[in-house]
């Protein structure tokens, strides 16, 4: 009302100087120039209603969400307190303002928030912390206000008593005050700070706060006291059992085929996050619609699990010299393999997938969270055996061992900074770099040895299986295992060098220590 009212004084102030005879074109002009400004700044200063929240009714339970059972307990007992008000006013019990979940992506920190509206029956305001930051100073801060009162507002016309405001990636909006040149983040901030301070845990409607991100170490302090977001929960993951549980929630509405075993799936797939498992079973049935098949089969999911490691089979082309050479050095690394742990070997493959030519696929035993120096050692053997067969079978290397090496000098690096080196305890921080690289390439050397002793007995067969890798492109681990049981048992080779801590000559072949 008031802006219609001043655009016609306006127009009738212009008019009458007109009748004047005075020249108004330069006033029109600037009085034109000033309302576009006006209008854009008084868009600006809307915009907080057009932030893209979503007031939206999940219909996401706990029990469809798997692999993360430790959460999914912590945080349905955190929503106890505002779903059970009434009961734990009787030991005086304050419920929660903020909830922070954190961990890797895709391990459903956003599944578990839509989860917490369903089980509470709260309205469910969902922003990223991106939206409220912008260049002109006070934007964000309104942006924070609006969603807080959008929330009550929402959750009073819909007759609810609670509201969840959940907020994805907040360490954009909640880094660490002073980090940043613009005034507008710390803004944002204090004002996000303000409104959980000023949030009352008894008025009706409650509103909690969750948020989530995967760097809870660059958040400020302030947000991160008691009073605001009073739990952390860690959304991690998933181990072998989770795994298991999200293959089977994300498998029930498809036909799979009889030889279809789940829990070897979830053992192949150590390391997995929920949405890599779900993007699994995704491209699994991809697999069988391009295939032109009514079931889903085991091998459709090993080659699914191939492609979320690897990526998508590329167009390239190598030469028949190149496909031997890759063959050479992928049959090195799972000679070593199983040697060093038995039936770890899924499959050999020499297409070309992402960026490696060719790739062994191992079945971790167990999920580990911890090594020991025997464990670290062997896994700088399977890093370097690829390269050592090439040398083997060819006199000398190729670049195709440079991801290994640096896997290799990683394991090496983490063995001194644990204190497993010959020099014992460091101190990290003041580690010389030179001392550091000096015990790096002594172990590393040290192990080449030790892999070139394990892979010396094979040297005259390794080229007669490449041919067969090259010839079928793939070979299962049961076949592999075939052939190395068969060549153990003709080989009659002596050792050149020293066998490895852990084992000892057998027929002419390494076999591990009891």
């Amino acid at each position: 009302m008031i802006k219609e009212w001043l655009v016609g004084v306006g127009l009738a102030v212009l008019i009458f100087l007109g009748i004047l005879g005075l020249n108004v074109l330069p006033i029109f002009f600037l009085v034109a120039v000033s309302v576009a400004l006006w209008y854009v700044m008084d868009r600006r200063s809307a915009a907080p209603t057009a932030v893209r929240e979503a007031s939206v009714r999940p219909r996401v339970s706990f029990d469809e969400i798997g692999g993360q059972e430790h959460a999914k307990r912590e945080l349905m007992e955190a929503l106890d307190f505002l779903k059970y008000r009434d009961k734990i006013k009787t030991l005086g019990i304050r419920p929660l303002k903020g909830i922070l979940l954190t961990g890797p992506p895709g391990t459903g920190k956003t599944l578990m928030a839509k989860a917490a509206a369903t089980y509470t029956d709260s309205i469910f305001l969902s922003a990223s912390g991106s939206e409220f930051v912008e260049m002109y100073v006070g934007v964000g801060a309104q942006r924070v206000r609006d969603l807080f009162r959008r929330a009550r507002t929402q959750a009073k016309k819909e007759n609810k008593d609670s509201a969840i405001i959940f907020i994805d990636e907040i360490d954009v909006l909640g880094a660490r005050r002073g980090q940043h040149s613009h005034q507008e983040y710390d803004q944002t901030l204090n004002q996000l700070l303000t409104e959980m301070d000023g949030m009352s845990t008894t008025q009706s409607p409650l509103v909690l706060v969750m948020a989530a991100t995967n760097r809870p170490d660059m958040l400020d302090s302030a947000l991160l006291r008691p009073g605001r977001f009073d739990r952390q929960i860690k959304v991690d993951l998933p181990d072998k059992e989770g795994r298991l549980h999200i293959l089977q929630i994300q498998t029930k509405d498809k036909p799979l085929a009889d030889d279809v075993n789940l829990e070897h799936i979830a053992k192949e797939t150590y390391g997995f996050s929920g949405a890599q498992l779900e993007s699994l079973v995704n491209e699994a049935a991809i697999i069988a619609l391009r295939q032109e098949k009514t079931q889903i089969t085991q091998e459709m999911f090993r080659d699914a699990v191939d492609k979320v490691l690897m990526g998508e089979k590329t167009g390239r082309k190598p030469t028949d010299e190149e496909l031997h050479r890759v063959a050479v050095h992928e049959i090195g690394h799972a000679i070593v393999s199983e040697l060093m742990r038995p039936g770890t070997v899924s499959h050999i493959t020499i297409a070309p997938r992402g960026n490696a030519l060719g790739f062994v696929r191992q079945i971790p035993e167990n999920d580990r969270y911890l090594y020991t120096l025997e464990q670290l050692q062997q896994q700088i053997n399977v890093a370097l055996a690829g390269c050592l067969a090439e040398e083997l079978h060819y006199g000398n290397r190729s670049t195709g061992a440079q991801n290994d090496f640096m896997q290799a000098s990683s394991l090496a690096r983490t063995m001194v900074k644990c204190g497993l080196s010959r020099i014992g305890i460091v101190d990290e921080e003041n580690l010389p770099d030179t001392v550091l690289d000096t015990e790096v390439r002594y172990i590393l050397g040290q192990q080449e040895q030790a892999t070139r002793a394990l892979l010396q007995p094979f040297k005259q067969h390794i080229a007669e299986f490449a041919q067969s890798v090259v010839a079928e492109e793939s070979v299962s681990g049961d076949a592999f295992r075939a052939w190395l049981q068969q060549v153990q048992q003709s080989a009659r080779v002596d050792w050149a060098v020293p066998l490895p801590a852990g084992f000892h000559e057998a027929n002419g072949t390494a076999v591990p220590s009891a």
